[in-house]
């Protein structure tokens, strides 16, 4: 789907084609082309309309891009990415939205999931200051925007951590090993993600673009500050849970020493018991304790009663139980 705003005589309005005089700078107009899931067709305005380059347009519309910026002649390309918790698939879903930055329009193109974009989309034509401002403004309140919904994702992301801290202590389960080796992947592909991205807000936080204004590099240079803070908390996810890991590894080898521990002080209970079962169970004589026939049982029991409990004391002075 392809929509176009146009700003012109202090109005946005809505568009169904574009005029090639809009792109000169010297009409005085602002451009934003959205592209949500274009078709092939739809695609063609990047190539036939505006004369992108046919590697950036080659990269917008492929599936999945890294983050980066590159100057070409007359307009920048940019790839940012959103992100989004999928609860059912316990898993981030990262999209990548494309921008051409050119001195009069802005052209986006995603693949139609980007809230950050609608909620502009929606706003445009009722708020004229949107577009006012500049594509380069534009860009900005798509990018600040998109940088927000990190914080909601990250803060999830940290929840979840902290219940499975608690589970590792409370409610240990063979189970907890694998949520902690997903949660891990998770802040592996969140950080693939912040890093690069991080870098491209930095350069134009740097103005290392003529296109990129003085004020405007202060504006991107507080995205920037939200980036690095998202990426010090995704180094600090991913030691915790390596923490996490080797605490609940830990914790797994404890309880395995604990049921060991068990195990052998029942053997080793139960060897001088058989040796006495042993001896007196052989059909052979043997020297009677004192009493009638049925009486050499009681001695015998009585005999292993007091082995039993003079072990069990000696391993409670240990410390052994």
């Amino acid at each position: 789907m392809v929509t176009i705003f146009v700003h012109r005589n202090g109005r946005t309005e809505q568009v169904t084609s574009i005029d090639r005089g809009w792109l000169n700078p010297a009409a005085g107009v602002v451009v934003w082309v959205d592209l949500a899931a274009p078709s092939i067709p739809e695609c063609l305005i990047l190539s036939d309309t505006f004369a992108f380059h046919p590697l950036s347009v080659e990269d917008a519309m492929s599936a999945l891009q890294f983050p980066k910026v590159e100057a070409y002649d007359g307009y920048l390309y940019i790839i940012l990415h959103g992100i989004a918790y999928q609860a059912h698939e316990r898993c981030f879903d990262t999209h990548d939205i494309d921008f051409f930055l050119g001195q009069t329009y802005l052209v986006t193109v995603h693949d139609g999931r980007s809230m950050s974009i609608a909620d502009l989309r929606e706003h445009a034509t009722r708020n004229p200051k949107i577009l006012s401002d500049g594509p380069v403004a534009l860009l900005h309140r798509i990018v600040d925007a998109m940088v927000d919904r990190y914080r909601p994702e990250v803060d999830k992301l940290e929840d979840r951590l902290d219940d499975l801290e608690k589970a590792i202590f409370e409610d240990p389960k063979p189970a907890l090993a694998k949520a902690i080796l997903d949660e891990k992947r998770q802040v592996a592909r969140l950080r693939r993600i912040i890093t690069p991205q991080r870098d491209v807000i930095a350069r134009l936080a740097r103005r290392d673009f003529v296109d990129i204004s003085t004020e405007m590099s202060f504006r991107f240079r507080d995205i920037y500050d939200h980036l690095v803070r998202v990426a010090d908390d995704a180094i600090m996810f991913q030691d915790r849970i390596t923490g996490m890991l080797d605490a609940h590894l830990s914790n797994v080898s404890n309880r395995l020493n604990e049921v060991m521990k068990v195990l052998t002080v029942v053997a080793t209970i139960f060897m001088p018991l058989t040796l006495l079962t042993g001896i007196w169970g052989m059909n052979v004589p043997l020297p009677r304790f004192p009493g009638s026939q049925a009486a050499q049982f009681w001695w015998v029991f009585g005999i292993m009663t007091a082995v039993v409990i003079a072990m069990l004391m000696v391993f409670r002075r240990r410390r052994w139980i």
